[in-house]
């Protein structure tokens, strides 16, 4: 799926002394050879929710009950088994490609996702769809499904919903993160090295509210966990000791940048962030977000002194695009929005964190650096 125009040209890396974060993504060991397998970001997670909206519309306008079932109370051992069938592996493959020495190459990846709703609905991580090829669903019991995209939530967060044909399916019940505490018992469900499909660890709850930046974004209300979190797992779930959904797996941290090993820290989106977007989309097949219409690159003082910028922070606008909100407002390619609204855009708050806090059809005032002096505009957003 592509990434609204409000994703920066190229996908900012972390930056020393940022910690490298590890993003879970996939192969499939079966594929003949010359496939050359692309990894898809992050620990593959797809946990999403129970009862999400308990009653959304269907398709033809009737009401859907999801996640009707009871969980069940007890050990982890009893919260694998009660999610397990609606935990799915997820294989994206990219039509066929050819190098520079015109030989053809296929990229292929796999993560985890979530049923969470019976009419085939499942939550997964964006990052493990965005290569834009054909999906297929392998269900817990081997059987293998087409899948289609319904929307996704990128850049604002690494949520994406897709859907495969009903019948036979389970949807997983959802349960509430602001609930957990640290030390709490949680699981953790994926298909870990892409090969050992719907593999269970286990780890307690290590923090909450946590936040951590992924391509100039920072991630919010994360839920940190010790549960072994491997590539494959991405979009799967993090279950609480009844398997609710508590969390959806995004990130693992493997190393500092001066290459310290880093053992035990992974992030799962959490549900109350999670629940509001996947039930939107299932409702409508979207969730709104402020739209601005730029490509831009997020400064720092290595760029600041390379364009001669008497700043190092803020959001450097690479392009307009024609009709968007920020054409109209009158930002060109060199200005440097230096604050949205209330929100200075800095190392503290990116440029899509601070266009998040908008509503849609907000009038918002901007600052702007131009030729190295400050102006006053003022921006009508529109949903994207």
């Amino acid at each position: 799926m592509i990434n609204p125009p409000d994703v920066p040209a190229s996908p900012d890396p972390a930056p020393p002394p940022q910690p490298a974060v590890v993003h879970v993504g996939p192969s499939r060991a079966w594929l003949v050879a010359f496939l050359v397998v692309a990894l898809l970001g992050g620990a593959v997670a797809g946990a999403v929710a129970g009862r999400l909206a308990s009653q959304s519309p269907g398709d033809d306008g009737s009401s859907v009950s999801i996640a009707s079932a009871a969980p069940p109370g007890g050990d982890a051992a009893s919260a694998a088994a009660f999610a397990m069938p609606s935990v799915v592996t997820i294989i994206n493959e990219s039509a066929p490609k050819k190098d520079s020495q015109g030989r053809e190459y296929q990229s292929v990846s796999s993560g985890t996702g979530v049923i969470v709703d019976d009419r085939g609905f499942i939550v997964t991580n964006q990052h493990v769809i965005n290569e834009g090829g054909k999906l297929t669903v392998v269900l817990n019991n081997g059987e293998e499904r087409p899948a289609t995209r319904v929307s996704d939530d990128a850049p604002f967060t690494d949520l994406a919903v897709v859907r495969i044909s009903p019948g036979g399916l389970k949807a997983l019940p959802v349960g509430d993160s602001e609930q957990l505490k640290p030390g709490q018992p949680v699981v953790a469900i994926g298909s870990a090295l892409y090969e050992f499909h719907n593999s269970v660890s286990t780890g307690v709850v290590s923090g909450l509210h946590r936040r951590w930046l992924r391509q100039g974004v920072y991630m919010e209300d994360l839920v940190q966990t010790d549960a072994a979190i491997n590539h494959g797992n991405s979009g799967g779930p993090l279950l609480n000791i009844k398997g609710e959904v508590v969390g959806i797996t995004t990130n693992v941290v493997r190393n500092f940048g001066d290459d310290s090993l880093v053992v035990g820290i992974s992030f799962a989106i959490s549900s109350r962030t999670f629940q509001p977007i996947v039930k939107s989309i299932i409702a409508t097949g979207r969730f709104p977000r402020p739209y601005f219409g730029i490509d831009h690159t997020s400064l720092d003082s290595e760029i600041a002194a390379q364009k001669r910028l008497p700043t190092d922070a803020g959001a450097l606008v690479d392009r307009v695009l024609d009709g968007s909100p920020a054409q109209k407002a009158g930002l060109r390619p060199g200005d440097v929005i230096l604050k949205i609204g209330s929100k200075d855009v800095d190392d503290e708050t990116p440029f899509i964190n601070a266009l998040a806090a908008i509503g849609v059809n907000d009038r918002v005032p901007l600052k702007v650096l131009r030729d190295n002096q400050v102006y006053d505009l003022m921006m009508t957003v529109t949903p994207r």
